[in-house]
């Protein structure tokens, strides 16, 4: 299993436009070039989303192919993520056809989003075909109903405790997305509780994102930062780009490396 980067951006998301940000990538050709200043402001990873002709969020596989293989050649060291996001238009089945048709390296499903149709037989199916072909899945939770489900399958043994990579979404449903450091505590409790260790990472709203995933990096964990989820530096300034928001998180993390 490929481990995550301890620093992965995600500069657009599902449903953002310019505007809500001039510097918001959407075309290819942005998110290649947001790619390459980001590599060299510091992250190791990219989470990408790509969109229709309309700008709307799209899996269509030809895109990602696409999308992967301009990446690939313009920032080779960069670990390439794809999402499975449903935004309320792809059920289970298409969130699934993507992936087994594009076999990515890495891939980040909400298992919530997985699990909605209830036909979890299908779902521990598909998770074990992903590790069966060495697709780096890394599981979206989001709340405590989430902390449940995957306890339950860890448990049953439906679902391998081994290489287990995760995603915390701090504040999702909390009102105008807005993250605090507290917000990763039942995550961290959790993990300590099952005895579990997950190779995680946090990506947080609002104001408070730098705050959120230093708290991250100074509890053993890694981090997504960029305009998906927040335009915001430490100081309240609005950032001018995505590489701006992974330069300073990227300076926190050094300065934590070195104190040890």
């Amino acid at each position: 299993m490929r481990p995550l980067p301890e620093i992965m951006v995600a500069p657009n998301g599902a449903r953002k436009t310019t505007a809500d940000h001039p510097a918001l990538p959407i075309a290819l050709p942005d998110i290649v070039a947001t790619a390459v200043d980001c590599h060299a402001a510091g992250a190791g990873g990219l989470h990408l989303h790509v969109r229709d002709e309309e700008g709307q969020h799209s899996l269509d596989v030809g895109r990602y192919r696409e999308a992967l293989t301009e990446l690939r050649r313009a920032v080779p060291g960069m670990a390439l993520q794809i999402t499975t996001e449903a935004v309320g238009r792809y059920p289970p089945l298409a969130q699934r056809a993507v992936v087994t048709e594009l076999k990515p390296d890495y891939v980040s499903i909400s298992l919530k989003e997985m699990l909605a149709d209830g036909d979890h037989a299908t779902a521990m199916d598909f998770y074990r075909q992903c590790v069966g072909e060495t697709i780096t899945v890394q599981h979206i939770l989001y709340d405590p109903s989430d902390l449940q489900a995957m306890s339950g399958f860890l448990e049953s043994g439906q679902m391998a405790g081994d290489d287990l990579q995760l995603l915390y979404v701090l504040g999702r449903y909390t009102d105008d997305q807005q993250s605090d450091p507290d917000d990763l505590k039942p995550f961290i409790d959790w993990l300590r509780i099952g005895g579990l260790d997950a190779d995680w990472a946090v990506c947080a709203f609002g104001t408070a994102e730098t705050a959120c995933l230093t708290a991250a990096l100074n509890a053993g964990g890694k981090v997504r930062v960029g305009f998906e989820n927040s335009f915001w530096n430490a100081d309240g300034t609005l950032a001018q780009s995505n590489a701006e928001r992974v330069a300073e998180i990227s300076a926190i993390a050094s300065k934590l490396r070195a104190a040890g």
